[in-house]
C-alpha cells in the first residue's frame, strides 16, 4: 500500500515557497492537509491533538522549507515532519512513555501481521484502531499504511525492532478480535448496499 502522502509538488511551487511566498505555502498546505490529518489522528487517536499536530507540523515545514535539498521526495520530507510532531506529542502527553499492548504468552510468530482485506468497513476499523494503545496503533499504521520497516519504526519510537514486531503481531490479533466482535454485534454491516 502506498502512502497517502505520495503527492508530487511542482518545482515552481517549491521554489516560490522557498522564497517565502504565502500562496505557495497555502497550496502546499492544501495538498498535504488531508494525509497529515489522517496520520496525526491515527497516531494520536484524538481529533483535537491531530489538529494541533497538523498545525505545528505545517509551521515547522514553512520554517524549514528552505532546508529541503531534494535528496528525497518532498512528500517523504513532509510526512516525516508530521510523524515527528505526532510522536513528540505522544511522548509529551504520556510522560515520555508510550502505551502498548502487554507482553503475552504468545510469540511473535503466533499472530499474523497481515491486515485482512475483509477489514473494508472504515468505520469499524476506525473504532477498533481507536481502542488500541497509542504505540500499538502507531506501529500498525506506520507499517501497513505508511510502509515503514520495523527498524525504521523502532528508531522513530525509541524501541527495539522486536518490540515493533511484537506490537504489530499483538495489535493485529487484537484488531481481529475487536472486528470479529463488532461483526457479531452488527451483522447488517455485510448487507448489500442499495444503489439509488
Amino acid at each position: 500500500m502506498s502512502s497517502s502522502f505520495c503527492i508530487e509538488v511542482p518545482e515552481p511551487v517549491l521554489a516560490r515557497a522557498r522564497r517565502g511566498e504565502v500562496p505557495a505555502f497555502e497550496q502546499i498546505y492544501r495538498l498535504f492537509e488531508r494525509p497529515a490529518w489522517t496520520l496525526a489522528l491515527r497516531l494520536c487517536g484524538d481529533p483535537d491533538d491531530a489538529r494541533e499536530v497538523v498545525h505545528d507540523a505545517m509551521l515547522r515545514l514553512f520554517e524549514r522549507v528552505g532546508q529541503f535539498r531534494g535528496e528525497s521526495p518532498f512528500w517523504g520530507w513532509v510526512r516525516q515532519i508530521v510523524l515527528n510532531e505526532a510522536l513528540m506529542r505522544l511522548r509529551r502527553e504520556r510522560g515520555h512513555r508510550f502505551e502498548a499492548l502487554e507482553e503475552g504468552e504468545e510469540t511473535i510468530e503466533d499472530a499474523p501481521a497481515a491486515v485482512p482485506s475483509t477489514w473494508s468497513d472504515p468505520q469499524q476499523l476506525d473504532a477498533a484502531l481507536n481502542r488500541l494503545p497509542a504505540t500499538t496503533r502507531s506501529v500498525i499504521w506506520l507499517y501497513h499504511v505508511e510502509g515503514y520497516t520495523h527498524p525504521e519504526i523502532a528508531a522513530m519510537t525509541g524501541k527495539s525492532v522486536s518490540f515493533s514486531k511484537s506490537q504489530l503481531a499483538r495489535g493485529t490479533t487484537r484488531l481481529r478480535e475487536l472486528l470479529d466482535a463488532s461483526e457479531v454485534v452488527s451483522p447488517c454491516m455485510h448487507a448489500t448496499p442499495v444503489v439509488a
